[in-house]
C-alpha cells in the first residue's frame, strides 16, 4: 500500500531534485522514494528473481531457495514450487500455493522454489478500467498504461470478476520439460468472485532469463482459490503499476543448473506453456 508524504524541505534540495529529474526523466516521486530506500537499504524498484526462464522450460525444477528467503526480497510476486507443484502468489508478503482445482493454502517459510519473480510493490500509476472482455483485451489496455517497451512492469489488478479462467501446474514426472509437465495441467474457472491479479510485464529483451510479456496470477480474496491467468471476463476492474529499475537474478547452485545447456531461446516453449497451443486469447 502507498502513502503519501508531505514535508518541507531546503531551496537547495529542491533544487537539485527538479535537476536530477530533468537529468533522468524520472520523477519527483520516484527519485524521492528511490533516495529513501537506498537510506534505509530497501530495494524498491528492485526486481529479484531466482533462476531463469531458460532454466524452468528445461525442466530444471528443484528447489534452490525457500519461501522465508524470497520474503527477505519482497512482497509481491509470482513463482511456481519444487517439481512444479502449483502456482506460487506472493500478496501482501505472504506466499500462497494454489494446486489442482485451484484449491490454494499458505506456503510454509521452508518450501523449496525453484523459480520466482518478487518485488517490493509500490504502485505509481492507477487507472479504472470498465468492461473486459477477454484476456487480449485487457493487455491491449495495459499497453496504453506502461511508458515503455524497454521497462519492466509490476502489475495489481484488483475487483470482481465476472469470469476468470485459470490454471495450475501440477507436480512434474522426473525428466518432464515444462511443455510436457504443463501439457497435464489444471484448468478450472470461477463466476463472479472478488480478488487479485499478481504480476509482472517484461521485455522482449529478457526473454531467456525471465518470462516476457504480461504474466499474470490470480488469488481470490478470502485466499482460498488461485491460478494462473489463462482468461478473463470483467467489469470496474482496478489497475495499478510499479515500475521497475534494477533487475537482479539469483543463479541456483544445484548440481542440474550447473551442468545444464542454456543456450536455447525459451520463447516457444513458454508460449506453449503459458498459452497452450491456441493463439486465440480467451
Amino acid at each position: 500500500m502507498s502513502r503519501h508524504l508531505h514535508c518541507r524541505i531546503s531551496h537547495s534540495l529542491w533544487q537539485e531534485l527538479q535537476a536530477e529529474a530533468s537529468r533522468t526523466g524520472h520523477s519527483l516521486s520516484h527519485i524521492v522514494q528511490e533516495k529513501l530506500s537506498a537510506a534505509y537499504d530497501l530495494d524498491h524498484h528492485t526486481i529479484f528473481q531466482v533462476s531463469t526462464s531458460t532454466a524452468v522450460t528445461k525442466g530444471l525444477f528443484k528447489g534452490c531457495t525457500r519461501v522465508a528467503d524470497l520474503k527477505v526480497h519482497g512482497d509481491f510476486g509470482l513463482g511456481t514450487f519444487e517439481n512444479l507443484d502449483g502456482e506460487m502468489i506472493l500478496f501482501e508478503g505472504h506466499a500462497y500455493q494454489a494446486r489442482d482445482g485451484g484449491v490454494v493454502s499458505e506456503a510454509p517459510d521452508d518450501a523449496l522454489i525453484p523459480f520466482a519473480t518478487v518485488t517490493r510493490f509500490t504502485p505509481e500509476r492507477e487507472k479504472n478500467l470498465s468492461e473486459i472482455g477477454n484476456q487480449s483485451q485487457l493487455e491491449a489496455l495495459l499497453d496504453t498504461l506502461r511508458p515503455s517497451e524497454n521497462t519492466f512492469v509490476g502489475i495489481r489488478i484488483d475487483g470482481t470478476f465476472e469470469r476468470i479462467e485459470l490454471r495450475a501446474a501440477c507436480k512434474a514426472a522426473p525428466g518432464e520439460d515444462l511443455v510436457q509437465a504443463t501439457s497435464h495441467q489444471s484448468e478450472f474457472s470461477f463466476e463472479a468472485i472478488e480478488g487479485t491479479l499478481v504480476g509482472f510485464w517484461a521485455p522482449a529483451y529478457a526473454r531467456t532469463l525471465t518470462v516476457s510479456g504480461y504474466h499474470l496470477h490470480f488469488i481470490s480474496k478470502d485466499r482460498s482459490k488461485g491460478g494462473h491467468l489463462i482468461g478473463i471476463k470483467a467489469t470496474g476492474l482496478k489497475v495499478q503499476l510499479h515500475l521497475e529499475t534494477d533487475f537482479h537474478v539469483a543463479v541456483p547452485e544445484t548440481e542440474q543448473f550447473l551442468a545444464a545447456d542454456l543456450r536455447d531461446d525459451p520463447s516457444a516453449d513458454l508460449a506453449i506453456a503459458e498459452h497452450g497451443h491456441a493463439s486465440d486469447r480467451k
